[in-house]
């Protein structure tokens, strides 16, 4: 799952802290990733190790720019859990793994600068 934002974008209009606690956001750990070639923009198919609670799901994510397939296994990142699925030609995207826009607009992954456990939601 991507979605794509202007980076010059205003901010959003102010929410309710109850609106924000809406948006599931947890931690996981690649245990898998593949190319997506399918895809209308290069991306990679993420399998995503969520921890008991959550479980595995599986992301489509437009980061080909800054990561190499090879290196993405192992490496922890955010996610919003609670989208409905949304497909992606034949690939159905479970989670939208979170990123921000470098200067040129390509995605960057949010992710924990320690190891943290698989599940761990945002606050």
């Amino acid at each position: 799952m991507h979605v794509t934002h202007d980076p010059a974008a205003a901010p959003a209009p102010e929410i309710a802290f109850d609106d924000f606690l809406k948006v599931d956001v947890r931690v996981g750990t690649i245990v898998a990733a593949d190319p997506f070639p399918e895809a209308r923009k290069p991306a990679f198919k993420l399998t995503i190790d969520f921890g008991p609670t959550i479980g595995v799901k599986r992301s489509s994510a437009q980061i080909t720019e800054h990561y190499d397939i090879d290196t993405l296994v192992g490496r922890q990142v955010a996610a919003v859990v609670n989208f409905p699925p949304r497909q992606i030609g034949k690939f159905l995207s479970q989670v939208l793994t979170l990123g921000f826009p470098d200067e040129a607009g390509k995605v960057v992954l949010v992710t924990p600068t320690v190891p943290v456990p698989n599940g761990g939601r945002l606050f």
